[in-house]
């Protein structure tokens, strides 16, 4: 018998109740969302009340116009998040199947599509009300974090994105046929890497403690250097834990069984990696610019 974790006793419900002949339910997902965001606007303001953080002690907006921005935000996430599934994932089947494109509550969400639509609604938001960009960046950097963790752990209450096969003794035994589907010897089970803990442990809990101690040590009064040490941060993290989650099922082949988007010889990138490797030199180059910007600005002062 393997060394492993059975995976627990836990229901992808909330609670659930009937009424009018229908079920209605709520689900640990859908709760983390929710309390992701609550948590998240909560640190927004709590922050746009603390002016000395901020560039000559003015906070980028009211928390009055937070509130506004979640709907952008809101509105951004599902429609880039969905809209960067059909595109990366699986755009041939989408292109046979138009009309599934809006079936969200199918499946089928990307983080990295759902990260661009947050940036394109923030971008219009800012423009409409005239605030400005990089130092609202920042703040929507630091409220991030707690929802990527309460996400990744209801991803493993849901036992969905789990990892790879795994003999580590941390290894879960996941439930389901695809799950138990790894190719172990007949009466043996599959136990595999618990990769919605590792994610939820780097992109949320370590990388929101990293952004606290930033901002804590003035890093706001630099726009830029909380997003991107934010997107470095999250990148980073996800290229790492690529090598523990299992492998996209589109591109998985007889010649290609670890599932690489991009390879030559069985050596290259998963889809997740190539989509952060973009995000990971992108913070790395607003974190340089900002702080030159900033040199600068003293400079010309001094």
């Amino acid at each position: 018998m393997i060394a492993a974790i059975p995976f627990p006793n836990l229901s992808s419900e909330v609670f659930s109740v009937s009424a009018f002949g229908m079920e209605f339910a709520l689900r640990w997902y859908a709760l983390a969302y929710i309390a992701g965001i609550l948590i998240g606007w909560r640190l927004a303001v709590s922050a746009l009340k603390r002016a000395p953080l901020w560039p000559a002690d003015t906070p980028p907006m009211t928390p009055r116009q937070v509130e506004d921005l979640l709907t952008w935000i809101i509105l951004g996430v599902i429609i880039g998040g969905r809209l960067g599934f059909v595109l990366f994932y699986m755009p041939g089947y989408y292109l046979s199947h138009p009309l599934e494109i809006p079936m969200i509550w199918q499946g089928g969400m990307a983080f990295h599509g759902g990260l661009l639509g947050v940036i394109v609604a923030t971008l219009i938001f800012c423009a409409r009300n005239r605030i400005p960009m990089l130092p609202t960046a920042d703040l929507l950097a630091l409220a991030t974090p707690p929802g990527l963790l309460l996400g990744r752990l209801a991803n493993f209450v849901n036992a969905e994105l789990w990892g790879r096969p795994s003999d580590a003794p941390w290894a879960v035994i996941f439930p389901g046929d695809m799950a138990q589907s790894c190719g172990q010897p007949i009466g043996e089970l599959c136990a595999r890497h618990p990769s919605q803990i590792y994610e939820a442990m780097l992109e949320g809990l370590l990388l929101g403690l990293v952004l606290l101690m930033l901002v804590r040590r003035g890093a706001l009064k630099t726009p830029g250097v909380v997003a991107g040490t934010f997107f470095a941060g999250y990148g980073l993290a996800r290229f790492v834990v690529e090598f523990f989650r299992q492998p996209d099922a589109q591109f998985v082949s007889p010649g290609n069984p670890t599932g690489l988007a991009l390879h030559i010889d069985g050596f290259g990138l998963t889809m997740g990696q190539l989509l952060t490797l973009p995000m990971i030199l992108g913070g790395l180059a607003l974190i340089l610019w900002a702080r030159r910007r900033r040199s600068g600005a003293g400079a010309r002062t001094a």
